[in-house]
């Protein structure tokens, strides 16, 4: 199974959930053939009903001790800009899409996943959806360059 991981860390990002559960998202998803996403949402209200088909799988758990065994199976790894984070799906060399949460105070994670980005580790982006008709958001732009995503 080709599979993407999404991890928000310890604490709440229900933005970047909503958002990579969004139906035009799962699409492109799906049409780059992953056919499983797992989502660990940490404290996040976004709770989203676990489920299996004969083509998708969608897992959703709040915490586990250790995310090896979830970053060793990920193909596409999709994350808060957390430290931790970041470092340990890098450590692992997949491939890594940092989703800025806007709405922290003193966005150190703006700079961390700015500075990796010129260093060539990962691309960044943010929830936001643009108000624009027709225009995408940045992740929904990045997880269409499927050329960035199979490094």
């Amino acid at each position: 199974m080709k599979c993407v991981f999404v991890t928000v860390g310890t604490t709440s990002f229900d933005d970047l959930i909503a958002r990579v559960l969004a139906q035009d998202c799962l699409q492109i998803i799906k049409s780059l053939g992953y056919n499983r996403l797992v989502l660990q949402i940490g404290r996040g209200k976004v709770v989203p009903e676990p489920f299996s088909t004969e083509s998708f799988t969608l897992d959703v758990y709040r915490y586990k001790d250790s995310l090896k065994e979830d970053l060793e199976e990920a193909d596409l790894v999709i994350s808060h800009a957390g430290a931790g984070s970041c470092l340990e799906t890098l450590e692992k060399r997949k491939p890594l899409v940092v989703v800025i949460n806007e709405k922290l105070m003193n966005n150190h994670q703006l700079e961390l996943a700015k500075q990796l980005h010129r260093d060539g580790h990962l691309f960044y982006c943010t929830c936001r959806i643009s108000t624009s008709p027709g225009e995408a958001s940045s992740l929904l732009l990045l997880l269409r360059s499927v050329k960035i995503l199979q490094r």
